[in-house]
């Protein structure tokens, strides 16, 4: 900056000065006469001076005197020309004029074309011009920070005068932009805000969701649901392909509705166990110009080993008989059960019945237990059972279905350890629950409709249709309300409470395993009709869904799995380890390590710690993947000698997307904040007009406010100081 002006300045007004002359004028008079009756001594002179210049400055300090210094730029206004680099620019969708008929070009080229230096090369004279890219080089480009940019840009150049954006307007990630609009309002510098793009989607065909299970059988039929998307404005046939890791491929013949979204499902029998990627494909149609999200990748775990499920039960009621039989006709489920006698007279037996609670090694084997109207009382549970249950839930990753009955034995859990794992507060003033006379009916909550658990149907519309029309239920549990961190997928759907719905299906996350409420014991109706198509797809959904976990990958001696099962690029990975000695006891402490390989061969080494004291056999540690793709996992632990060796693959974090429309309405909002403008014109020359029309930059003007300064104020002070000392030396009274 350059001073090119200064002055003294007053800020007067009529009473100010005529008070001031007046006093100076009483006050000169009082002066001179007092002089005057001194025969004008010298001493008597000197005071009254002091006297009439302390009067005089207290005077002119009303009048405000300021000095005033002008400053103009010694360099010129920075003009910055922000352009989008993200993924989005890509899509094709900018018209050109000439010749007549050309296809669009891409946004990313409107971009090149006006942050091009020769265009803005005539304001040169005018402005110092900045060309910058967002995100920059450096960055994380995943997405478009536009409030980012902004803001980057305002802390980086102090002199900016004006802002040039170039973008599509796709903001999906940082700060609103308009937080870092509102500081360029405040700085008074306007954004003028050029659309990339149409407001209009172009022609596309989308996979935007492929739902495969994370955990399959060897010869069973596996489910693979998935959505799609179009944006033709016809229905189109379409030949879907999934093809596996090992290059077999499954076809399916599908219509996708104009403008509309199309869930179906397709079947798929693997034939050996293994680790595979399903890559689902849809052909792309004559008008698309991108295939990016044609094809999506998911992948899952296929295993030979049988599901291991216990149930425990206090009487045979009719839910317990037709799940028991429901998944001893599952190839892939192993029955055991549990049958107390009501009376406490021992237990049922027969085949698959066991005749005691199985020892702790022998529970451990268990991937699902299901404790029906069961609690702690003499004949049916003692405490360290109860401990044990816990145990295999929190440290060994098993599955727990709590499932009470009518007799309200399981509201003497509540009191021990099991009591936290309940998904939900059970009403203890109502430990029998509630009966009726006319059936209930489950409404699915918006989470249930989208889980795997609930999925009766292949699509969401029939879905729910079969959950709105299955047989009502007589009685249900006693629930006051859904705990923290559940998540209810279903409630009653008309009896409420003060807390809302009535929860009836409710999912929980505790320790290593996973914990499902059934609030009745009326799911076997669901069989009139159909037979056992629900009942049993229901109840074969949850113990799968329960025991994937444990069937990750595994040996003798050790187990390793991991949440979330889906896990995304910057996701925290939480690995656990079950640990064995060579002769099967868990292990207490040990040295376990795992290796994980990402894709780009980096290595990173985590060890894992022991879960507690509570907890033996358990060791846990965390993870966060960088990158998308399979990452390869090694574990090894010093004290069995044993290593187990899998993987685990991350999907990526896709933000950006080609072919979206243009959000013009994220750019109008910055421009009217910024007080800028709204160009619809492309031609360079137009909108180097606007710019170029900008007001000069007002000069900067510094104050110094000299009757309020410190040193104005001492001089007063000093003055009337020098007065008051000079009149007691005189002997003045």
């Amino acid at each position: 900056m350059t001073l090119s002006d200064s002055e003294l300045t007053f800020s007067s007004t009529p009473t100010t000065i005529v008070f001031g002359v007046a006093v100076l004028l009483v006050t000169a008079v009082f002066s001179f006469l007092i002089w005057k009756r001194s025969r004008f001594s010298l001493s008597s002179g000197l005071l009254e001076t002091l006297r009439l210049l302390a009067v005089a400055a207290v005077t002119l300090t009303l009048n405000q005197p300021e000095w005033r210094e002008t400053y103009r730029p010694d360099r010129k206004p920075v003009l910055a020309v922000l352009h989008d680099a993200s993924g989005s620019m890509k899509t094709e969708d900018v018209p050109v004029a000439e010749p007549a008929g050309s296809p669009p070009r891409s946004r990313a080229s409107l971009a090149a074309e006006l942050s091009a230096p020769e265009v803005w090369t005539p304001l040169a004279g005018q402005f110092e011009i900045v060309t910058e890219p967002f995100p920059g080089p450096e960055a994380d480009a995943a997405g478009t920070d536009l409030g980012g940019a902004l803001a980057g840009l305002l802390d980086r150049h102090p002199q900016l005068a004006a802002v040039v954006l170039v973008s599509d307007g796709d903001w999906n990630t940082g700060d609103p932009p308009s937080r870092a609009a509102t500081r360029y309002r405040m700085a008074g510098i306007p954004v003028f805000a050029v659309p990339a793009g149409s407001e209009t989607r172009l022609p596309d065909l989308a996979v935007t969701a492929f739902d495969a299970p994370t955990f399959g059988l060897v010869g069973k039929p596996v489910r693979l649901p998935f959505t799609l998307t179009s944006a033709l404005p016809r229905n189109h046939p379409a030949t879907l392909e999934i093809r596996t890791s090992e290059g077999e491929t499954l076809t399916g013949e599908v219509v996708l509705p104009a403008m509309g979204r199309l869930q179906e499902t397709l079947l798929w029998t693997p034939k050996a166990e293994g680790d595979y990627e399903l890559t689902l494909t849809l052909p792309p149609a004559e008008e698309e110009r991108d295939t990016s999200n044609n094809s999506l990748t998911a992948p899952i775990a296929i295993r030979k080993e049988q599901l291991k499920v216990l149930l425990i039960e206090s009487y045979p009621r009719w839910e317990y008989r037709y799940l028991r039989n429901a998944l001893e006709r599952d190839p892939g489920v192993e029955v055991r059960c549990l049958l107390f006698h009501p009376e406490g007279h021992g237990v049922g037996g027969g085949p698959g019945y066991l005749d005691a609670f199985p020892e702790p090694d022998a529970l451990s084997s268990f991937d699902v237990i299901v404790l029906g109207d069961v609690g702690v009382a003499e004949g049916q549970l003692g405490l360290d059972q109860v401990t044990a249950l816990k145990q295999q839930v929190a440290a060994q990753a098993a599955g727990l279905v709590l499932m009470p009955g009518f007799r309200g034995h399981q509201i003497t859990l509540l009191d021990t350890v099991l009591g936290d794992l309940f998904p939900v507060q059970l009403d203890t003033a109502q430990p029998r629950g509630w009966g009726s006379a006319t059936p209930g009916q489950f409404e699915l909550t918006e989470l249930g409709a989208r889980s795997l658990l609930t999925r009766l149907e292949d699509t969401e519309n029939a879905n729910a249709n079969v959950w709105s029309s299955l047989p009502g239920f007589q009685w249900y549990a006693g629930v006051v309300r859904a705990k923290a961190g559940s998540e209810v997928l279903a409630t009653h759907s008309s009896e409420t409470n003060r807390h809302g719905r009535i929860p009836l299906i409710a999912t929980k996350t505790y320790g290593t395993g996973k914990i499902l409420f059934m609030g009745t014991d009326g799911a076997w109706r669901w069989r009139k009709g159909v037979e056992d198509k629900y009942h049993y797809r229901f109840w074969g959904q949850v113990a799968r869904w329960m025991a994937y976990q444990r069937n990750m990958a595994s040996d003798e001696r050790m187990r390793l799995f991991y949440s979330p099962d889906r896990p995304r690029s910057g996701d925290t990975l939480t690995l656990n380890a079950n640990v064995m000695s060579v002769g099967g006891e868990p292990l207490q402490s040990a040295t376990v390590i795992v290796q994980i390989a990402a894709p780009s061969g980096r290595i990173e080494t985590v060890r894992l710690q022991p879960g507690g004291e509570e907890q033996w056999g358990l060791f846990t540690g965390t993870f966060t993947p960088a990158e998308p793709g399979e990452h390869r996992l090694s574990m090894t632990c010093a004290e069995n000698g044993g290593t187990l060796d899998t993987a685990l693959t991350v999907q990526g974090t896709t933000l950006e997307r080609v072919g979206e429309p243009a959000r013009h309405d994220v750019l109008d909002e910055i421009a009217r904040l910024t007080r800028g403008e709204l160009l619809a014109t492309l031609d360079p020359a137009q909108i180097r007009e606007r710019v170029a029309a900008l007001p000069e930059p007002d000069p900067v003007e510094r104050r110094l406010r000299l009757w309020a300064h410190p040193a104005w104020i001492g001089t007063i002070v000093a003055l009337l100081a020098m007065f008051w000392i000079g009149r007691k030396m005189a002997g003045a009274v």
